[in-house]
């Protein structure tokens, strides 16, 4: 049957939402798609669900065509195989505990590694049941500190999450594979522009690890590529360490640098007190910048960290987090500052930092920082800094992190080329775990020799409710979304137009023939509703295939238009059912 706008449950919005900071969430909402619940929690409205469900049939249809077979677990799961990996603790504020009436510790399950691996525990005992591929399509929960970007960093949301179990470490790689393989053609049929990349394993663990990105100014992610086809989130990227260079730096010494507290201030009174006897002028690059932030562990551990990086460059965020976790990263504020009173806040430097120095703050450099380089750098003293202050003749660190800022134009790390930079939005990651969570949980099996062997698994996700999101912002102009056909809620957008009772009879007709051509017919049948409220509604929502009822039928011809290209032609009445079939379907 048709479905009728006149008792369609939805109500379109012709401002932007003032909660909704995305152009594709602002039509989502202003379209009737999604409805916002609570922050970072949304109501599939009808027309949303029609999208979802057919974003969820292509990810179903290719898990099952590399053998993937379908459960489905709760989404309330109990403590117990989560504190056996250490994840009740290691999620910290993340996971949503709770307690059932009798006191028993539970959660809302934010991904379910330990619940496939305890159930192949309980079924499976020989190699000869092995391989499987285990999926489900679920709803999972993160308490996202700050929940954002609409259904892309959402506290609910639902995933595809499979799993494969093997016997060898090669099993792993022929599932890990034909996971691969499964997700191009998932992200191809989705019509996103998308790209593999390395990625970090984080908390999951394991080996090898690539996340698919949908490219996208309004991501979250930031990657790099270069053109020799090396491709890599930011957090995944390992600068090798820069090789010992020969000290040809003086006796560093200590000069006066009074309200330099910041890079761009220390250069300027560099180069107008103390300018270099080669003939340059200092840059950002020369100054060495020690940045301090407060890592808390899952149990609660506050720990000080200090950074060291060149001048030219920022702490990113994201790459520390990623080098960092489980610990989440707070800044080092004032009262941290009061606890440690050998920091002179603005002139910090290598001399009081360090495990075995003053402060006793573990003290990390950029692998970029040469061994026998000279810096200028705080001197501890406030407005005071020091010149020539060589590693490793007069300060060491207690070893390196990958957290500086990448930039356009660095090598990458491969010899590949220049890195561009580029952003995206996360929509699959894969990763092969290897044993961990199998050996945290028992999940053993007898192998061809009658020896038991740990199980390897590999883990394999997909943002379900997410690749909506990145649909939506990639398929968009300044009247509404724009769907692309194989995901959009209806084949054909129908409107009937005037107060003519022959226009909508005629519009009757029509509907009922392009039903029994086997299309998903949304109709306008709104008679009280303007011919202009009902094109911008048409573009709002964004179906593909937009036939217009109006005042052409006297001439015996109706308006068809092409949501995505814009172009409107005139059909003949009798020629309108094939056209739009041939539309649709090529």
């Amino acid at each position: 049957m048709a479905q009728r706008m006149s008792n369609l449950f939805l109500r379109t919005l012709r401002e932007n939402p003032s909660d909704a900071e995305l152009p594709g969430h602002q039509l989502l909402v202003r379209a009737g798609y999604v409805r916002r619940a609570a922050p970072g929690i949304y109501t599939w409205l009808p027309l949303g669900l029609k999208v979802l469900r057919k974003v969820e049939a292509i990810v179903r249809e290719e898990m099952e065509a590399i053998g993937g077979q379908e459960l489905s677990f709760p989404a309330l799961l109990p403590r117990e195989p989560y504190e056996a990996t250490g994840r009740w603790e290691e999620y910290g504020p993340n996971l949503f505990r709770l307690a059932d009436r009798k006191g028993v510790d539970m959660l809302l399950g934010p991904t379910h590694e330990e619940m496939f691996t305890v159930t192949v525990k309980d079924m499976f005992s020989s190699y000869k049941e092995l391989p499987t591929i285990l999926f489900q399509i679920q709803t999972k929960y993160r308490d996202e500190a700050r929940p954002r970007a609409g259904l892309l960093r959402g506290r609910e949301f639902i995933m595809k999450d499979s799993y494969s179990f093997d016997h060898t470490p090669e099993g792993l790689e022929e599932n890990y594979l034909k996971h691969r393989g499964a997700y191009v053609k998932i992200f191809d049929r989705l019509g996103l522009e998308y790209v593999a990349v390395h990625a970090d394993s984080g908390a999951m663990g394991g080996s090898a690890s690539e996340e698919f990105l949908a490219v996208s100014p309004h991501g979250e992610d930031t990657f790099v590529r270069s053109p020799g086809g090396f491709a890599a989130n930011v957090e995944a990227v390992v600068l090798p360490q820069a090789e010992p260079i020969e000290v040809t730096a003086g006796a560093a010494h200590v000069e006066d640098t009074p309200d330099t507290p910041t890079i761009d201030t220390l250069v300027a009174a560099l180069n107008a007190n103390h300018p270099r006897t080669d003939g340059r002028e200092w840059a950002a690059a020369d100054t060495l910048k020690n940045v301090l932030v407060m890592l808390v562990h899952p149990d609660g551990t506050r720990e000080p960290l200090a950074i060291g990086v060149p001048g030219d460059r920022e702490v990113d965020a994201k790459r520390l987090e990623a080098q960092v976790s489980p610990a989440d990263v707070e800044a080092f504020d004032e009262k941290d500052f009061a606890t440690f009173p050998m920091l002179a806040k603005g002139y910090i430097g290598p001399g009081v930092l360090g495990e075995s120095n003053s402060s006793g703050i573990r003290y990390l450099l950029d692998p970029s920082i040469a061994e026998g380089s000279a810096w200028v750098t705080g001197a501890d003293e406030a407005g005071k800094h020091v010149i020539d202050l060589v590693h490793g003749r007069d300060f060491t660190a207690d070893g390196t992190i990958q957290a500086a800022q990448i930039k356009e134009g660095d090598p990458a790390p491969d010899g590949s080329g220049p890195l561009t930079l580029a952003r995206g939005i996360e929509m699959g990651h894969i990763f092969q775990l290897g044993t961990k969570y199998a050996e945290a949980l028992g999940l053993k099996v007898l192998d061809e020799n009658g020896k038991l062997v740990t199980v390897t698994m590999g883990s394999y996700g997909i943002g379900v409710s997410r690749a909506v999101a990145a649909i939506a912002e990639s398929n968009l102009d300044e009247l509404g979304l724009i769907w692309p056909r194989h995901i959009a809620p209806f084949d054909v957008h129908v409107v009937a137009t005037g107060k003519d009772a022959s226009v909508y009879e005629q519009a009757e007709k029509v509907v009922a023939d392009l039903e029994a051509q086997g299309l998903d017919v949304l109709y306008d049948d709104r008679p009280k509703v303007s011919p202009g409220v009902k094109f911008k509604d048409a573009e709002l929502i964004g179906v593909p295939t937009i036939v217009v009822l109006g005042r052409g039928l006297a001439d015996g011809v109706v308006e068809v238009k092409d949501r995505r290209s814009g172009e409107k032609r005139d059909v003949p009445l009798a020629e309108l059912t094939q056209a739009v079939v041939t539309d649709v379907r090529g």
